[in-house]
């Protein structure tokens, strides 16, 4: 009786098992997904050829167009002036900017001029007697000789005869070691060759200057000029006496100025020429940034679009028939956020905004403002 029981409970326990299995089984086999096809909705514009100007907008920083660097030609030691050389001090054209002690150089000219002197009066009384229509002139001469003062020109011979005599005693060759010792000793006294401002200092007073050694940077703060660099497509258009509005980046600052000067030789790498801007104002400074608009010419039958619905530089899509299309066109001028192009036909619907994952051929729906 037992083993009957045994046998009827081993079925009972089989049964379960297989039922708990198939119940599993059941619940692994996945359901069918219902998959719908969803349709991408485009923004659109309809597509109006038109002549659009090109203005070329460029950032430079101001330089003034006239800069010395201010070079020592003469040791000794720096004076003081009326004025302090210090940064940021004006001076009007021909005051003194820089003054070094010459002492030593005045002496050195005064023997030379006092040997010239000697000279001219060792030759008196052979002038009296071999050229007495020369002796007057050549007494007048050094009857008003000052020492202190700039060297005159000396008389000008009647002859060649006399010319040799006053060669040969020496005459002309210590007249001109004293004028190159008076152009010398203008050295020691630089002057501001135009109205400016100091803007660097590398000595300061009572320092040894020594010959070739920079003491500073001197400009003129009345006429800067701004580079800019340009497509050279755009070359052409660019002409000298061209007017050119300029902003600072706050905009604070509006002024206009004008092309003075196109480079002649264009960057093998960035493909731009140079282009100098002359511009003059009380409210400019050296080294203040400022943004150019240069007005070029226009391109006829163009549309602009956003840069970033330009397909590797040569494609956008339109949306015909529910679908996206990808035409070709051909860039004419890129601006900073957008770019000029030729080849969409008038009346299409351009896509506005960049589609994600758009490919040629792909279904779409266009999107109509309910407002309109």
């Amino acid at each position: 009786m037992k083993k009957y029981r045994f046998v009827i409970l081993g079925f009972v326990v089989l049964g379960l098992s297989l039922g708990v299995y198939q119940f599993f089984i059941n619940n692994k086999k996945e359901k069918e997904r219902v998959v719908s096809k969803v349709q991408k909705t485009v923004f659109t514009e309809v597509v109006k050829n038109a002549e659009i100007p090109i203005v070329i907008k460029e950032k430079g920083s101001l330089r003034s167009k006239d800069r010395v660097v201010l070079y020592s030609e003469v040791q000794g030691v720096l004076e003081n002036s009326k004025k302090e050389f210090r940064v940021g001090v004006a001076f009007k054209k021909g005051e003194t900017l820089l003054a070094i002690n010459s002492d030593e150089h005045v002496a050195t000219l005064k023997a030379q001029k006092s040997i010239f002197q000697n000279l001219i009066v060792s030759i008196m009384p052979d002038l009296r007697m071999d050229y007495p229509e020369s002796f007057e002139k050549w007494l007048h001469y050094l009857n008003n000789f000052e020492v202190d003062k700039k060297i005159k020109a000396i008389p000008e011979p009647s002859s060649d005869k006399e010319k040799y005599f006053i060669t040969a005693k020496d005459i002309y060759t210590t007249y001109y070691n004293i004028k190159n010792l008076e152009v010398r000793l203008e050295k020691y006294n630089i002057r501001a060759p135009f109205d400016g401002v100091i803007i660097e200092v590398n000595v300061n007073e009572g320092a040894l200057v020594r010959q070739g050694q920079i003491m500073g940077e001197f400009i003129n703060t009345d006429t800067y000029e701004l580079v800019l660099s340009v497509n050279a497509s755009l070359a052409n258009d660019i002409r000298i006496g061209k007017k050119v509005e300029l902003t600072d980046l706050t905009k604070t600052i509006k002024v206009t100025g004008k092309v003075v000067r196109v480079g002649g030789k264009i960057d093998l790498n960035s493909q731009t020429l140079d282009v100098f801007i002359e511009v003059s104002g009380d409210n400019l400074r050296e080294g203040i940034y400022l943004e150019a608009e240069v007005n070029a010419r226009g391109v006829p039958d163009s549309y602009e679009i956003p840069r970033n619905l330009l397909i590797k530089k040569e494609h956008v899509f339109i949306f015909k028939d529910s679908i996206l299309r990808k035409i070709p066109v051909t860039p004419v001028y890129y601006k900073r956020n957008s770019v000029i192009v030729k080849g969409i036909p008038d009346g299409v619907d351009l896509i506005s905004k960049p589609v994600l994952g758009a490919f040629d051929g792909m279904p779409a729906k266009q999107f109509i403002d309910s407002k309109e």
